[in-house]
């Protein structure tokens, strides 16, 4: 028999470990600080990633390339089965950040919604809803309308600068920067515009020098 099967609470409350207590305890003495060093004496803190004085991971570790994590969007993510099981969304209703910031399924509205379509164990969803949110998973529009209900998808931020429409099948950006411009521009350049080619190159060599004009010897000078 494991002590989880005895009662749930076991465990729940630990003893906090006593030091300085003889040395029986087994915590006595240096009080598990260890003998002399910095890390022994009183007021000792140390600063993260700290090892000793020897080059730290980060330190060692390379570091090349680019990293977009810090430009990602971050969602605040609520699955249908959650929602549902909560006693304001029980018999259908509108689904919106505000709504559920008052439900206490989402912090704040400050980060934009996203909803998965995780039924648990029911499988199927049986109220009307009417989602408002940011995104919305492939998996939540279909439960979502099956059961009768609309979504309004209203995109991010970045989705809005961008000009991406996701109401619409066609979820291209229309409003792209001076960078993709330019690339885009470069690859629709035509062939004929540009450097100019070996032959007419020669055409203008022959030009600048005149046909009869012959080539001095290597003995004579040149007056």
């Amino acid at each position: 028999m494991m002590i989880h099967e005895i009662t749930k609470l076991a465990g729940k409350y630990k003893a906090r470990k006593r030091i300085g207590r003889g040395e029986g305890s087994g915590h006595g003495k240096t009080s598990g600080k260890g003998h002399k060093g910095a890390s022994s004496r009183s007021g000792y803190s140390r600063k993260r990633g700290y090892e000793g004085g020897q080059m730290p991971y980060f330190r060692r570790l390379p570091k090349r390339g680019f990293a977009n994590t810090q430009f990602a969007t971050e969602f605040w993510i609520v699955n249908l089965c959650d929602i549902v099981a909560h006693p304001m969304f029980a018999r259908g209703g509108e689904v919106t950040a505000e709504r559920l910031v008052e439900a206490g399924l989402i912090r704040d509205a400050v980060r934009p919604l996203k909803v998965l379509g995780d039924l648990g164990e029911s499988k199927t969803l049986s109220v009307k809803l009417t989602v408002k949110a940011a995104r919305v998973s492939a998996s939540v529009r279909k439960a979502v309308t099956g059961a009768g209900g609309s979504i309004t998808e209203t995109g991010t931020r970045r989705d809005r600068v961008r000009g991406v429409d996701l109401t619409t099948e066609d979820r291209k950006p229309t409003k792209l920067t001076k960078k993709p411009l330019r690339r885009a521009a470069k690859k629709i350049k035509p062939q004929g515009e540009g450097k100019a080619s070996k032959e007419e190159k020669g055409g203008e060599e022959k030009a600048a020098k005149p046909e009869g004009a012959a080539k001095p010897d290597k003995g004579q000078k040149q007056e």
